[in-house]
């Protein structure tokens, strides 16, 4: 899309769990492909000072990752002292066969069983976001979000003052649109049509 950006400019949600974690003993349920993010962070089995959920995807791993005894490890941890941090608290994510649990369903049954509150790092959070607009030097109302989710971009965005643009892909549910609060400055079919939406609406 032309886009241009400096690898510092990219904020994702393992960074932001390296960045606050960094040097702490950390259990992690999260799926092995963003293991390599967590730099910094040192990854135990017991005795963690922290414990990190997040990220879900189709493929068997998820059962591995979310089983019980997992689960159970981790809230042994929580019960143990360890603080509890979410990479984000999605309920569902959509795949190509339809809407699938996310991991803030695990996030929400561990704060249930320890009596707890996660930390969340990832949108809506504001340590997020103005990591984001900071990485950026940019003004929260010289800023743009777009995403497809109405709860964790345009709510977690028009929170910190952004301008929104909500895209019908993904996550986007008419029903669920209509009923939230969080009224983007904008709707789009397509990521593609953002820059001409951009050009007529600027």
């Amino acid at each position: 899309m032309g886009i241009e950006l400096d690898d510092e400019e990219l904020q994702t949600t393992p960074r932001a769990a390296a960045q606050t974690l960094a040097g702490r003993r950390v259990l992690a349920l999260t799926m092995h492909a963003i293991v390599g993010e967590l730099e910094g962070i040192e990854l135990v089995g017991e005795d963690a000072e922290a414990v990190l959920i997040g990220g879900a995807d189709e493929t068997p791993e998820t059962n591995l990752v979310f089983s019980y005894m997992n689960l159970a490890r981790a809230f042994h941890e929580l019960e143990a002292g360890a603080q509890l941090y979410s990479l984000h608290k999605n309920r569902w994510w959509q795949t190509r066969n339809g809407p699938l649990l996310d991991a803030g369903v695990f996030v929400a049954g561990l704060e249930y069983a320890a009596d707890t509150e996660a930390i969340v790092l990832g949108k809506p959070s504001t340590s997020y976001f103005e990591s984001a607009l900071k990485a950026l030097d940019a003004e929260p109302s010289l800023t743009w979000m777009i995403g497809d989710d109405i709860e964790a971009d345009i709510g977690g965005a028009m929170a910190h003052g952004m301008k929104t643009v909500l895209v019908r892909t993904g996550k986007f549910r008419p029903d669920v649109v209509e009923a939230s609060r969080a009224r983007p400055d904008g709707i789009i079919s397509s990521i593609a049509q953002l820059p001409d939406w951009l050009e007529e609406h600027l």
